[in-house]
């Protein structure tokens, strides 16, 4: 999860609605922040991906059987 203790989502776009005029330290608090939840995002949508992608195997595992008790292959 991503540590609220540096910034929170509404101190990000406060910084990034006024950019120009931050300093260095609050973009890089800014960048850390993003990219800590880029990097969680990615992982949740990779183990999302595995985890649809194991429910698709099972359930055409399933289909074939019951298609085979029923002559319908």
């Amino acid at each position: 999860m991503i540590n609220s203790e540096k910034i929170d989502i509404d101190k990000v776009k406060d910084i990034v609605a006024d950019i120009k005029s931050k300093p260095n330290k609050d973009l890089t608090k800014v960048m850390d922040f993003l990219l800590e939840d880029f990097d969680e995002t990615k992982k949740l949508i990779v183990d999302l991906t595995y985890h649809l992608d194991n429910i698709e195997n099972l359930y055409n595992k399933v289909l074939k059987e019951y298609q085979s008790r029923n002559g319908q292959e």
